[in-house]
């Protein structure tokens, strides 16, 4: 997502670029924190310790991806590089009490990772839940709870899956977590990006209130930088108890790097003044798969794909490595066909993976919106906190460059290659721009609905990153109440969309449906906020068409 609210915290930053100044006292505040601000208090008191909680990814019929982190000294806080060589065992069972163990093993935590270790852990059955847990120098973690995908060729009745994005941590708390981690009942989970933010404490959507402030305090940039804050993410006591539920598979976006990344830069990067991108690329990629569960991919990205039976494929896109540089609007450049966002061996694969599945469904994990957006007739008060939160220039030109719809060739090529092979049931499910959608996605928006849509696209909501009601500073309903209707009038391939709440989605899948119901917070500022489901929309089996549904699964 785009903001331009960053400010000067650390005077030892270079000079800002597009940011506010955050309140004095806030900033005093900050600036006071440690870095071992990152841990809660305890990690003084004993050592080793499972601080960070424990996880598990990227499930497969045989196989699951297992990860902790040990501090195994009170100096060794995430980033610092301190902290001896640790071993660290692991165990399987099929019981939560760990009495009927399947698998074992032990690896050793380094200051090199982070003291961070992940378990790839195969021959296990499929579709079968198994428990977990890992131990150091006499300390046990908490035990979780995990599953595997079905076997490839088996016939499943129903997946069902938890959704979310956009987790701005000084924004909010978590409760969406919490509350997916309630319901005890999800095959997996999908973070379809920005798990973290990469910015400076107050310098991003907030309401002016900063809730809980970041470590480090300043934005990140380097190794130890980008290793601080997910360990600070780590801490937050609801996606550790989602991370013990069940297993996550996950995609990044730009905020694991930086706003609006693309393959040679980002916006809030300054070449020189805040190092060479490559450098800070290349660090947060290693933080990244050092504490997340998530299986180096092709080309040491996040994109793969993983099979749940013959229901449902997932292929995972990876946006941000391969992409050109965003255009300006106003040039024609958004259709040239030399510039892309997938980069040409990934569109391949996508290509290539989609026309040869015998799946009854095929998902693509997104991490920004396929689906055109107009801007239409929305007046100035709407359109300027709009453009604010997409990036788009104020005068309103109807496009969002950071999306799909700023890289046409590849999204034409793509939905074109749905159509001209008949890839029936695909459906694209969407982060990034804190709103929540339901979409038909046409192959030609100009002259849709005479246009066929080629798929469908459930967009999630943020976990707590500002939305447009948000950014104007007004009760929650307010703005979406004005603009849902114009934005779908001037996009009629669009069923829905709710530009004010927060929370998450749960897709549930079947041979003749997939439905995603749509779950909203009472308040991302309050730790116990409670969840309510808004709206259901799901598409049949061969009509590429979302249509709404009244009840939730």
């Amino acid at each position: 997502m785009t903001s331009r609210h960053r400010s000067l915290i650390d005077p030892n930053l270079p000079a800002p670029r597009r940011r506010s100044v955050v309140k004095a006292a806030a900033a005093g505040a900050v600036l006071a924190a440690p870095l071992a601000a990152s841990l809660p208090a305890r990690a003084a008191e004993a050592a080793p310790a499972f601080l960070h909680g424990i996880a598990s990814g990227d499930p497969l019929p045989d196989g699951i991806l297992l990860w902790t982190r040990v501090t195994p000294a009170p100096e060794a806080v995430p980033g610092s590089g301190l902290g001896p060589d640790t071993p660290v065992s692991w165990t399987v069972a099929t019981d939560k009490a760990l009495t009927n163990i399947v698998a074992k093993g032990s690896l050793t935590a380094t200051a090199a990772s982070d003291h961070t270790v992940k378990a790839d852990v195969r021959g296990l059955a499929p579709a079968t839940d198994y428990f977990f847990r890992f131990s150091a120098g006499g300390t046990d973690s908490p035990t979780g709870r995990t599953r595997t995908a079905p076997a490839a060729d088996a016939a499943v009745a129903n997946l069902r899956f938890g959704v979310v994005s956009c987790a701005n941590w000084e924004a909010g708390h978590f409760s969406a977590y919490r509350h997916l981690a309630a319901r005890a009942d999800l095959d997996a989970w999908l973070h379809l990006g920005d798990y973290i933010y990469e910015y400076g404490t107050g310098q991003y959507g907030t309401r002016d209130t900063v809730v809980r402030p970041h470590a480090p305090a300043h934005e990140i940039v380097t190794l130890a930088d980008y290793r601080t804050r997910h360990g600070r993410y780590k801490t937050d006591p609801d996606l550790q108890a989602l991370h013990t539920k069940a297993p996550v598979v996950a995609i990044w976006d730009d905020h694991e790097f930086a706003n609006d990344a693309w393959s040679g830069g980002a916006e809030n990067h300054t070449e020189g003044a805040e190092g060479a991108w490559a450098a800070r690329q290349s660090a947060a990629k290693q933080a990244y798969f050092e504490w997340m569960p998530v299986r180096p991919a092709i080309a040491g990205t996040t994109y793969r794909r993983l099979r749940f039976g013959k229901l449902a494929d997932l292929s995972l896109l990876d946006l941000r490595s391969f992409r050109s540089q965003q255009v300006k609007l106003g040039n024609g450049e958004v259709d040239d066909p030399d510039r892309t966002l997938t980069g040409r061996a990934q569109l391949d694969w996508l290509k290539a993976g989609l026309k040869s599945s015998d799946t009854t469904w095929r998902l693509v994990g997104n991490s920004v919106m396929i689906s055109p957006f107009a801007i239409g007739s929305l007046s100035a008060e709407i359109l300027k906190p709009l453009a604010e939160l997409l990036g788009l220039p104020k005068e309103g030109l109807a496009v969002n460059t950071d999306q799909w719809d700023g890289y046409t060739d590849d999204r034409r090529e793509l939905l074109a290659h749905l159509r001209s092979h008949a890839i029936r049931n695909t459906v694209f499910l969407t982060g990034d721009i804190h709103m929540a959608w339901a979409n038909d996605v046409p192959v030609n928006a100009g002259t849709y609905p005479l246009s066929a849509s080629a798929a469908t696209e459930f967009v999630v909501t943020s976990v707590t990153s500002d939305n447009l009601d948000d950014l104007v500073k007004v009760p929650e309903g307010t703005v979406s109440a004005v603009a849902s209707p114009l934005i779908r009038a001037a996009n009629r391939h669009v069923h829905w969309v709710d530009t004010d709440r927060h929370g998450y989605g749960v897709l549930d899948i079947t041979a003749d449906r997939a439905q995603m119901d749509y779950y909203v917070l009472s308040d991302r500022t309050k730790a116990d906020a409670t969840s309510a489901w808004a709206r259901s929309y799901r598409t049949r089996s061969g009509t590429q068409k979302v249509e709404r549904t009244y009840d939730p699964v």
